[in-house]
């Protein structure tokens, strides 16, 4: 039930911010390897992305890949979210009955592997779809898929089983680090302002409190991993499946720093906040209140 109440707290974030996983995703790819000044801007912050998609691409633009983006919170962090709450009721992240820093840390990194494996072929997927714009907005590869299941056939057909995961050596470190930072700065923090007494012990207000101390953690460390992802899902590929811009994690982190300077791996660092900042408060958010709710219900059942 964990891993349920988990997948469903995410999925509920997700509807609220993936357009803004649509405008980070275009923020990200904009200028990709290219030196500043050398290329068009066809987003020239957060708010001018969202004009300018919904302008070209229309309302629907902004929702592109959202079946991927629902199907990708669901399985990804029902494991990441489901696992992070066994090993937390098994008393695993405390020592002397307090929240311990590293142990909530190697947990959290633990739980975000297998989630970011698991989840993979979908996130795959829905940078693709979310970098399909119109031509006159396009940025990195355009691929040309029709949904979700035409692009893990096509996928499939033309690389094999091997071909869905391409990309995942991005994923691991990046999700990894992000769940790492998510999840023990969200226990420490909820600790603490427990501990300040600031609101009453089960206010809804304690878990809002603290996802939105940890959601600041999580875009400063996360989004230099997030541009390396999306980059190495989106790049084109030759016939055997190889990229074509980048050999793997190493060589697209360092030629985005080389060609990009510092700057070019915080691309979409606002857009990467307004989308993981709400996701991040709202998915920890129902995630408290869901199993808050389930523990509940399991008293009164039983």
């Amino acid at each position: 039930m964990d891993f349920v109440l988990s997948g469903m707290a995410a999925c509920g974030a997700c509807l609220f911010t993936n357009p803004l996983e649509v405008v980070k995703t275009r923020m990200q790819l904009q200028g990709e390897l290219k030196n500043r000044g050398t290329y068009q801007v066809y987003y020239r912050n957060v708010f001018h992305a969202f004009y300018t998609i919904g302008k070209v691409d229309g309302l629907a633009g902004l929702q592109k890949g959202l079946v991927p983006g629902l199907f990708y919170q669901f399985f990804m962090n029902g494991v990441r979210l489901g696992s992070y709450a066994i090993i937390e009721s098994s008393g695993y992240i405390h020592t002397n009955g307090r929240v311990s820093a590293a142990k909530t840390t190697v947990a959290g990194a633990v739980a975000g592997v297998v989630g970011a494996v698991m989840g993979s072929p979908i996130y795959l997927v829905k940078t693709h779809l979310q970098s399909q714009a119109a031509s006159s907005i396009a940025v990195g590869h355009q691929y040309k898929h029709e949904g979700m299941f035409h692009a893990l056939s096509a996928i499939y057909r033309e690389y094999g089983i091997l071909g869905l995961w391409r990309g995942s050596s991005a994923a691991v470190p990046r999700v990894s680090v992000g769940s790492a930072a998510q999840l023990s700065t969200f226990s420490s923090s909820k600790e603490l302002v427990i501990d300040l007494q600031v609101f009453p012990e089960h206010s809804w207000l304690v878990a809002l409190t603290a996802g939105m101390i940890s959601s600041v953690v999580v875009v400063l460390a996360m989004t230099p991993f997030d541009v390396v992802s999306t980059r190495l899902y989106n790049q084109p590929v030759d016939h055997m499946g190889k990229g074509e811009l980048y050999k793997g994690f190493t060589d697209c982190f360092s030629k985005t720093l080389k060609k990009e300077g510092l700057t070019g791996l915080y691309k979409g660092l606002g857009a990467s906040y307004f989308r993981l900042g709400p996701h991040t408060i709202l998915s920890l958010f129902f995630w408290d209140e869901l199993r808050k709710l389930y523990q509940k219900f399991s008293f009164f059942l039983y």
